[in-house]
């Protein structure tokens, strides 16, 4: 890496979608972000906004993932950043799983892609398309060094008591199930932000995380490190989300297969497609949820309560895990904008040093930022996550690691 490579592209591919933004790690700043989705239709969309720019928004057939970073890289060169600019210093690249194997960034070669290969069954959904996008990426820009980062990376730190799940230990160990969690990226950047706005050292901090989009989780951290996550083998274990469960008596599977005939396929759609606030009520959308509550619905009102119970429980179960807890923090679509979530998810725990200032939690903003009283014994806070960034931090912190 050049002195002058101060550039990250951060690439997020999924099945059908490619996310990206370029960032200069010089002063954190957003010089592009876009989106290529229904990658392989016959209208594919295009959205691409330049730093201070209006979005340009375009349909085409964009027929695999090589034409969708084509077509990044045509954007980006457009506006004079492309990905021949010796200013770019290393592509970063989410990876979902990545198993016990992967405990850090890492830079990619033959042999961590055919790992990452390896780990495909324990992420089916997600690790494939993450893949797609590191060889497509390392086609383009052989030359320039491709990192990636894991979502599981940030629970690596957790002791065996919370990785552990009670089955049997041969079993366990030939098929590589223990809990893993996810959202790592964003529990890590939160985290460490969370720090800041307390004016104190991530070491000196115990912090419940609480990550709260479609996708949920929560994540008790101690000293910078994570000891719980609610998330475990796979993303569906934990906190009610938008279509999923989270936590299930595994035995209702089989109850399914015996009593209603479904099969292995038919369950897991139900538990991670048709489940959580959509089986509840229809929507997982929180602010039509609300808007419903508040209407009197009762099925959106049932839905709500549940989310809250389930997410009230984790306070509490990483309370007692942490022993100590300094603050708990919202964060992801819901957590960093949904009062009335926050307001529900604390009340009753003043016992525990939990309140929340109502007027304070009534305020949106883009910015970290407290919403519990001035002299609350535990603070509570919303903290923007930011896992692009995260991701693009981590990349040029190993590269030029590397480097040197």
């Amino acid at each position: 890496m050049t002195s002058q490579a101060t550039r990250v592209l951060v690439l997020n591919s999924g099945s059908s979608s490619v996310k990206y933004q370029l960032l200069d790690m010089r002063d954190g700043s957003r010089l592009a972000a876009g989106l290529v989705e229904r990658i392989g239709e016959s209208a594919s969309r295009l959205v691409h906004t330049p730093s201070g720019g209006e979005a340009r928004e375009r349909t085409e057939r964009v027929t695999d993932h090589g034409a969708a970073l084509k077509a990044v890289a045509g954007e980006l060169a457009h506006d004079g950043i492309g990905l021949d600019s010796p200013e770019l210093a290393a592509i970063g690249h989410r990876v979902v799983h990545g198993g016990p194997e992967f405990s850090a960034p890492t830079v990619i070669d033959d042999a961590v892609l055919a790992e990452i290969e390896r780990l495909v069954p324990l992420a089916p959904l997600h690790n494939p398309a993450n893949i797609t996008g590191i060889r497509t990426a390392r086609a383009l820009r052989p030359d320039l060094p491709q990192v990636a980062v894991f979502d599981t990376a940030f629970h690596t730190t957790m002791p065996e008591s919370a990785a552990r799940y009670a089955i049997d230990v041969g079993t366990a160990d030939a098929h590589r199930i223990r809990r893993y969690g996810f959202h790592g990226t964003s529990h890590a950047y939160v985290s460490r932000r969370a720090a800041e706005l307390l004016g104190r050292a991530p070491e000196e901090l115990n912090l419940i995380v609480l990550h709260l989009g479609n996708g949920a989780s929560a994540s008790a951290v101690a000293g910078g490190r994570c000891v719980d996550t609610s998330m475990g083998l796979t993303p569906l274990e934990g906190l009610v989300m938008g279509t999923r469960s989270g936590d299930i008596d595994p035995a209702v599977v089989f109850h399914l297969e015996r009593v209603a005939g479904m099969g292995t396929d038919e369950i897991d759609e139900l538990l991670n497609k048709k489940s959580g606030l959509t089986g509840l009520c229809g929507d997982n959308d929180m602010r039509e949820i609300r808007r419903r509550v508040d209407a009197g619905d009762a099925a959106a009102t049932l839905a709500f309560d549940i989310y809250i119970h389930r997410l009230k429980k984790y306070i509490g179960a990483y309370y007692a895990v942490l022993g100590r807890v300094d603050a708990v923090v919202f964060t992801a679509g819901v957590g960093e904008n949904a009062a009335p979530v926050r307001a529900a998810a604390i009340a009753g725990l003043g016992e525990l040093g939990l309140v929340v200032d109502a007027e304070l939690n009534a305020v949106r903003s883009g910015e970290p930022r407290l919403v519990s009283p001035e002299h609350a014994r535990v603070a509570v806070a919303v903290v923007p996550t930011d896992e692009e960034m995260e991701i693009a931090r981590q990349t040029f912190a190993l590269v030029g690691s590397v480097d040197a």
